[in-house]
């Protein structure tokens, strides 16, 4: 740009001189067109170079001057919600597995997530297994409340922080086959009983949705601005074959609990039971991963179309756990083309995007999947004319090996809160939308 000046100013007073006027041929350009404005140059530096002297000593001067000086690194000061703000609000991911090691307690996380992000998932300490309270539901029991016993203790402080720094989150999650605790499900909540029948089931699902969402509600109104409801429960491998949904049956090698002791329809009546305790302003999301691949994208979709006629769901959330190289595009457009059918709301709610080694080379690949990734939400989101509502998209972490042991790579800052190729391609790609 400094070069640009100078030159500028010596190819104006070369032109006054010759030619009695300013040459406003190529001032349209605004320095915009590259090819035009050398030209300019070049242009002008003829005409100097056939008046000689001073003149083109100064031109050589300048030409020395501009040739030392390094180009300026491009600014990335906005935050990156603002930037996706015309299109979708935009998640991080609060880490954690358990009060100690969670990134709540690390300043610099949480102020660089209050910057760039308006909304935050807790990744485990929201799951069920950090909830109940199995001594508690134990002596429940024994006084003669059948009802399960839940602690808060897990959740509360980051809904504070929530509360306390205007962040909206979303609830993740009331049902899920993995991270519930076995005894949840067994007889006296022991963790060797028998499993216990569907009535009785439930009433311990509805009873601990209820006290969950009371609570939060409660406590912390309008934090919780959304909820994963039931997440995971379409599996063609493992599906129930008299499934309309392929609901899964396996968890791992072990069966899926919720459908051991209440079937199928654990699923639309936890909808059930959400939609009833939950405020006028709260939507009710199912989750998944891999949706893009064509099977379980048709048993979303008819699950989510059956819950949509009740009346029970207002969007699904497709788990963004992908790669560089996969899955293509083409894969992910399919599904949400196929999800937007149902007029719900989408969220990509896991953004993961991770390397297989930790080099230059394979972050500036990750940083173009990142690109790809960003650049296909806007163009299909309904903002920017495309069929899908996109209304969230959460990456699901701030920084790599935010703690030690944590081998994660996905992240869109290093492990030093310095923005990786990653970040600076999906700043560019959505800077060029405000």
């Amino acid at each position: 740009m400094k070069r640009k000046c100078l030159l500028a100013g010596i190819l104006a007073a070369t032109l006054l001189v010759g030619c009695g006027a300013p040459n406003t041929a190529n001032a349209q350009s605004g320095g915009s067109d590259i090819t035009s404005a050398e030209s300019s140059e070049n242009s002008g530096l003829a005409e100097a170079s056939a008046d000689g002297g001073n003149l083109s000593e100064a031109i050589s001067d300048a030409s020395e001057e501009a040739s030392s000086e390094t180009p300026a690194e491009a600014v990335y000061d906005q935050a990156l919600k603002d930037l996706c703000s015309d299109y979708f609000t935009l998640g991080v991911g609060i880490n954690g597995s358990d009060l100690f090691n969670q990134c709540l307690n690390i300043p610099e996380y949480m102020e660089l997530s209050k910057k760039h992000f308006n909304s935050v998932t807790m990744s485990n300490l929201m799951k069920s297994c950090y909830i109940l309270d199995q001594f508690g539901s134990q002596e429940n029991l024994k006084n003669g409340n059948n009802e399960p016993a839940l602690s808060f203790d897990s959740i509360d402080p980051t809904l504070k922080w929530c509360q306390e720094n205007g962040m909206k989150m979303r609830g993740h999650t009331l049902v899920w086959h993995t991270q519930a605790p076995e005894w949840f499900f067994r007889e006296g909540y022991t963790d060797d009983g028998a499993y216990v029948d569907k009535k009785t089931m439930l009433a311990r699902m509805e009873s601990y949705i209820k006290q969950l969402m009371t609570h939060v509600q409660d406590e912390y109104p309008g934090v919780i601005y959304c909820w994963d409801v039931v997440n995971e429960a379409v599996d063609p491998e493992s599906a129930d074959p008299d499934s309309y949904f392929k609901c899964r049956t396996k968890c791992g090698d072990a069966p899926n609990p919720w459908f051991e002791t209440i079937g199928q329809d654990y699923v639309e009546m936890a909808f059930t039971y959400a939609r009833k305790y939950s405020a006028d302003d709260v939507l009710l999301f199912y989750n998944d991963y891999n949706t893009y691949q064509a099977p379980k994208t048709e048993g979303i979709y008819n699950l989510c179309s059956h819950l949509k006629e009740k009346g029970l769901i207002d969007g699904i959330g497709m788990q963004g756990y992908w790669g560089i190289t996969y899955p293509s595009i083409d894969e992910i457009k399919r599904a949400m083309t196929r999800f937007s059918e149902l007029d719900v709301q989408i969220h990509v709610t896991e953004l993961s995007i991770g390397v297989d080694e930790e080099t230059d080379a394979q972050f500036e690949k990750q940083a173009n999947a990142y690109a790809k990734v960003f650049q296909m939400f806007h163009d299909m989101d309904t903002e920017a004319g495309g069929p899908a509502n996109i209304t969230n998209v959460t990456v699901f972490g701030l920084v790599d090996h935010y703690r030690e042991g944590d081998q994660t790579n996905t992240r869109l800052f290093d492990k030093n809160y310095e923005p990786k190729p990653a970040f600076k391609k999906v700043y560019e790609v959505m800077e060029n939308y405000k």
